[in-house]
């Protein structure tokens, strides 16, 4: 049996009433935040099983705006989180997808646009306790928890660009924990995830660009803050 804490019985510090659906909403929103660059315009909620079932009942709607502004789970801006959108000029809309059943019952696709029009669609799944879990980033399955510093490289699946990244990170003396290999198809879009013990610089970045298969880094640290930066 995998190991439990006091702390996963216990829950997470948060804003009732359920962990799952309120603490883990908000930590998928703040998570796919960092995923994208610049200033977040518009956000749309897809949700899923739970989720979609309880959504305005449990505050889980008001829990991923808040999350996606940010807002950490014990954030007590929250409730408030609909008035803030909207001061913030912030566009955002919830939507229920019933038809697809063959998910975990608490899901949502979070998809955004930023201020220069990229758009950009992450999956999450609350798995109880607080703890997620990132399962799709596009079209591309993924996973990952976000329970480390991430880094996170779309490029194209060609020989020698792993081995670029992992050379670019021991370089700067990055601690690997987990590294995985996820792409459409074979010579196609890939995305390789590395969760690291420690923080994560722009250097980095730059350095695993030089690569010319790749198209894009995202840092996404532990510590780094609510400014909508991806670091």
């Amino acid at each position: 049996m995998p190991y439990i804490s006091v702390f996963d019985v216990l829950g997470p510090n948060m804003i009732g009433p359920s962990s799952s659906h309120t603490a883990g909403a908000a930590s998928i929103a703040c998570l796919a935040r960092k995923m994208i660059s610049g200033r977040i315009k518009k956000v749309e909620f897809i949700l899923y099983g739970s989720f979609a079932k309880t959504y305005r009942g449990h505050g889980t709607d008001r829990a991923l705006l808040g999350g996606i502004m940010g807002f950490a789970t014990d954030d007590k801006r929250i409730p408030d989180s609909f008035s803030i959108a909207r001061q913030r000029g912030l566009l955002f809309s919830f939507a229920v997808n019933e038809r697809e059943t063959e998910v975990h019952p608490n899901t949502v696709d979070i998809v955004m646009t930023n201020e220069l029009g990229r758009r950009m669609t992450i999956r999450g799944e609350s798995l109880g306790g607080g703890k997620i879990r990132i399962t799709r980033i596009n079209n591309v399955e993924v996973d990952f928890t976000g329970e480390y510093s991430t880094v996170i490289v779309i490029h194209r699946d060609k020989p020698g660009v792993v081995a670029h990244i992992t050379r670019c990170l021991s370089d700067e003396n990055v601690n690997i924990a987990f590294m995985k290999l996820f792409r459409e198809e074979k010579g196609k879009l890939a995305y390789s995830i590395v969760e690291s013990d420690g923080q994560l610089t722009e250097h980095v970045s730059g350095e695993i660009k030089k690569n010319k298969y790749v198209q894009d880094v995202m840092l996404v640290n532990l510590q780094g803050g609510t400014d909508g930066s991806r670091l």
